[in-house]
């Protein structure tokens, strides 16, 4: 039996992407000076939890690796976090392994890169509308640089809406979390340690997290893990947060399908370049587009469409989820629980910003390596996806000089789109971990008490 979710120590962007608060703005900060926790801490009151909300502002706070330290939390604690939280997205062994190369190098980003100001936090805002957003947000950056914090960028997003910048529904395929209110009515949902930490992740484990001796928290601050001998759990409600500037060539992609679409129209080479019509509708489940499906999400691939010959087995959406495809038995509930070791919750928005346009690509997970970096090296990436060839992610993955293959399953004969140039390019990108509710309370009193030595890493590796 899986143990109760503590909804009042998660913060509520776990439980929702906050549709009735159209209106954000992500702000990057750095820490000047370790009394900064003081103004950190002014926030918290203001962090909704993933228990019922109604507000008309909801602001959240994320700090990385670097902002931790600056915080005064120790060295063998910092240990306890995951190694890709700790290395930063930016590693150069990271940087390969994500295929941020070429003109997607992180030295030529706007932010997050090697030749960027250090990034050590983020407060992201919503508010209903965009005049509510505008004096909330001028109090949040007073109030940040009178304390000690330096704003670095302020990442404003366009109003929420369900449409991407392609033209293209989007959010319909959001894993649903146990403990959650959604669960009762979802048809399947994974264990909230896929998301939480300090809680049983898809096999039955605890993902590895710091742990504190209990003398590093004299305040009783944080949740204690009692299968540790009562050990203080700062990564327990915590999430991490992954978040990168995607800058969309809208024209190219556009000028892309209409020049090589042949006969079939640009209408549904786009389509299968993505896998779903622009409203939404599967192309595994309709030859049309078809409103009525834009919902629609109940499906597989192995016994509806195991060949692609309805969508491709390369397209966008088949690679990021393949759902029931998934070796060693393919179509079988098996399958399924191996695709939901590899979810990704998705809070991005859209952003216009001097004319470049773009998604801020923003996921949770609770296995940076086991999630969003296995999603993005093994299915995004890998050229040889599911016995392709030379075939990246026709939307997201790297390019080579020469671009990459798309290919269209047919009888009698495929069809083969050469040299597909790329429509996204990354602009910026950070690790960052999203803690709990009673956790940021304890961090933001560090620079104060000073009292945490010595750290414990837990062993779930998985």
């Amino acid at each position: 039996m899986q143990p109760e979710l503590e909804l009042e120590d998660v913060q509520g962007l776990v439980a929702r992407g906050y549709r009735t608060l159209p209106a954000g703005c992500f702000t990057l900060f750095g820490v000047e000076d370790p009394a900064a926790g003081d103004t950190l801490e002014g926030l918290i009151p203001r962090i909704p939890n993933a228990g019922p909300f109604t507000g008309d502002v909801a602001l959240h706070l994320a700090l990385t690796a670097s902002g931790l330290r600056r915080l005064g939390l120790p060295a063998p604690i910092m240990e306890g976090f995951a190694a890709e939280f700790t290395e930063g997205m930016t590693a150069p062994h990271r940087s390969r392994f994500l295929g941020d190369t070429g003109d997607t190098d992180p030295r030529s980003w706007l932010w997050g890169g090697p030749a960027s100001p250090r990034c050590d936090g983020m407060v992201l805002l919503y508010a209903r509308d965009a005049t509510l957003l505008n004096a909330q947000q001028d109090l949040l950056c007073q109030a940040l640089r009178a304390g000690g914090l330096t704003v670095l960028a302020e990442l404003r997003t366009l109003p929420f809406t369900d449409t991407e910048p392609f033209g293209f529904r989007d959010g319909i395929s959001q894993p649903v979390i146990e403990g959650l209110s959604k669960a009762a009515a979802a048809a399947r949902t994974v264990p909230a340690g896929e998301f939480v930490l300090g809680y049983p992740n898809a096999y039955g484990l605890l993902t590895d997290r710091p742990l504190l001796p209990s003398s590093a928290d004299p305040d009783r601050l944080l949740p204690r893990d009692h299968r540790r001998d009562g050990l203080a759990d700062l990564g327990r409600g915590g999430s991490y947060l992954v978040l990168r500037q995607l800058e969309q060539d809208v024209a190219a992609f556009h000028r892309y399908v209409k020049d090589a679409a042949g006969p079939a129209g640009p209408d549904l080479l786009a389509a299968r370049l993505i896998g779903r019509w622009p409203s939404g509708a599967p192309l595994v489940k309709t030859p049309d587009d078809d409103p009525r499906l834009r919902d629609d999400n109940e499906f597989g691939y192995h016994r509806a469409d195991p060949y692609g010959l309805a969508c491709p087995i390369g397209a966008h959406i088949r690679r990021a989820n393949p759902r029931d495809s998934l070796d060693p038995d393919p179509g079988t509930a098996k399958s399924l629980e191996i695709n939901d070791r590899h979810r990704l919750l998705r809070r991005g928005r859209p952003y216009d910003t001097d004319g470049a346009t773009g998604l801020y690509f923003l996921c949770l997970s609770g296995n940076l390596a086991r999630q969003y970096e296995f999603v993005q090296h093994t299915w995004v990436n890998d050229p040889a996806f599911n016995g392709l060839s030379d075939a990246t992610d026709p939307l997201v993955g790297p390019r080579g000089p020469g671009g990459t293959t798309f290919t269209v399953q047919a009888r009698p004969a495929r069809e083969r789109h050469l040299g597909l140039p790329a429509f996204v390019r990354v602009r910026g990108g950070a690790y960052f971990f999203l803690p709990g509710i009673r956790a940021l309370r304890y961090l933001a009193r560090l620079p104060r008490t000073r009292g945490a030595s010595g750290g414990h890493r837990t062993r779930a590796r998985r």
